[in-house]
């Protein structure tokens, strides 16, 4: 009565590819894995942890009481923007080799959470909220400048943050971008009510 129902579906894709991307993901598994144990018994309950937390958390707070809440749709879609920019750049950057992180606040994803769901997006909307009549190119400037050559080198301060084949001067185009992106689409005029 308990009999198991297999199906059996042919994949049309080359058996040798799916055996060698099963081999690499197998690889990429067992990686994971052996980081989770080491980030369980040296990173997790340790002061970088509870820091990278704090990074995350209290920012959120800080804009939770300070924004102008006419504009929270507005400034919320730009900020969704800039995580999902920031985390996917960060993502790939760190799976190129280009940078890597200690110290995260959770270990399954190798973007640095706390900047890249946090303080990018956060002040991000900030800066587009505090005197919406400036200019832009300038705040986009003073945002690049900022996350490069502030943020960034206190992250490498602290040990969280460590370069590979990348210079702070590269980040200043990206945010820069970033900024204007998420600016232009902040300023976006919603249509008629559902």
């Amino acid at each position: 009565m308990n009999e198991e129902v297999r199906i059996i579906i042919e994949p049309i894709q080359d058996p040798e590819k799916i055996k060698k991307v099963g081999e690499y993901y197998r690889i990429n598994s067992e990686n994971s894995m052996n980081y989770f144990r080491y980030w369980n018994e040296h990173t997790l309950f340790h002061w970088d942890f509870w820091l990278s937390w704090g990074i995350a958390i209290v920012p959120w707070i800080i804009w939770a009481y300070c924004h102008k809440q006419q504009s929270r749709g507005r400034l919320l879609l730009a900020g969704f923007l800039a995580v999902i920019i920031s985390s996917w750049l960060d993502f790939y950057g760190v799976n190129i080799g280009l940078w890597y992180y200690t110290g995260l606040a959770i270990p399954t994803i190798p973007s640095y959470v706390p900047w890249d769901f946090s303080l990018i997006p956060v002040l991000t909307m900030f800066m587009i909220q505090i005197k919406p009549q400036s200019s832009v190119w300038g705040k986009a400037f003073l945002f690049a400048f900022t996350s490069a050559f502030l943020g960034e080198p206190l992250f490498l301060w602290l040990g969280f943050y460590r370069l590979l084949h990348w210079n702070l001067f590269f980040s200043v185009p990206i945010y820069f971008i970033l900024f204007i992106i998420c600016h232009k689409i902040s300023r976006i005029k919603f249509g008629d009510q559902l």
